[in-house]
């Protein structure tokens, strides 16, 4: 159970949940990539690319922060090449990068509408496109993307069809990578939270009411290990809930990944999580 070694390229990644990813490979000693916008500090968002490669080094792995605008093909390409260069390969791709605007079709224009499908649905097809030549060479690639379920019941699309679009594209890639790619071992997986994650774009949509009933990022990285540890010949096609993933490792205390003084039965649930999922004890 260990990324030792292991050369991770994520998208996104200076804050939220893949900056939690990254840290937790850190911490095994991995090489984590961090290809992402924000080179200088934002007025409303904490953390850079160069304020997360920080953290990753102090918790033992080696950083790689790279600018990179994964709209743009050149850009992923020169990211790409770059971590090719300086690790000798890619062994993980997490798929993190993702854009939110919860609106109905008469309040999203166009701008938001392509700005949440190119960063989303053409953002992880672009990634992948460019990484698979590489993972193909690892002894255990794995693509990560952190998308739902496809569940396509209406009450998931009617009130922000936008950005369900956007999402279930996330979904559709690892659906038809899983199998594209299994003869050549890699594997293609999808992990999503069973309740709000408190991370920036939380605070943003409702403020620390909601960020108050969410979990910590840290257990979406902490499932996101337990995956990219999995053999990926064996381990491939899935669509994996976060709390589903660590209750199957052998994990049972979920307190630890939210507030002390708010009650399990007062989180947040998610977008896109099935009615009939267990629940987790």
């Amino acid at each position: 159970m260990s990324l030792a070694h292991q050369t991770l390229f994520i998208s996104g990644g200076s804050r939220g949940i893949g900056l939690a990813i990254a840290l937790r490979a850190a911490r095994d000693g991995a090489n984590v990539v961090i290809a992402a916008k924000t080179d200088q500090p934002h007025p409303k968002l904490a953390g850079t690319i160069h304020t997360a490669a920080e953290q990753i080094r102090e918790a033992g792995g080696q950083a790689l922060p790279l600018v990179c605008d994964i709209r743009d093909e050149a850009q992923v390409s020169a990211a790409v090449a770059k971590t090719v260069e300086t690790f000798g390969g890619i062994d993980i791709l997490v798929n993190n990068a993702s854009a939110i605007s919860l609106t109905g079709t008469l309040q999203t224009d166009m701008k938001r509408y392509d700005l949440m499908n190119q960063i989303n649905a053409r953002g992880t097809y672009l990634c992948g496109q460019k990484c698979i030549p590489h993972l193909r060479r690892s002894d255990n690639p794995h693509i990560l993307t952190l998308s739902p379920p496809l569940d396509m019941r209406p009450k998931w699309f009617a009130p922000h069809v936008a950005y369900s679009m956007a999402k279930y594209g996330m979904s559709l890639c690892t659906l038809a990578w899983a199998e594209e790619f299994r003869a050549d071992g890699i594997a293609a997986n999808s992990l999503w939270p069973r309740t709000g994650i408190a991370t920036a774009a939380i605070e943003m949509l409702g403020g620390d009411s909601l960020a108050r009933r969410s979990r910590a990022p840290e257990i979406m990285a902490d499932a996101a290990h337990v995956i990219l540890c999995k053999e990926s010949r064996s381990f491939t096609g899935h669509f994996c809930i976060d709390d589903v993933v660590l209750h199957e490792a052998g994990v049972r205390d979920f307190s630890i990944y939210r507030r002390s003084d708010v009650a399990e039965e007062e989180l947040m649930p998610d977008f896109f999580v099935p009615d009939d999922l267990p629940k987790v004890t």
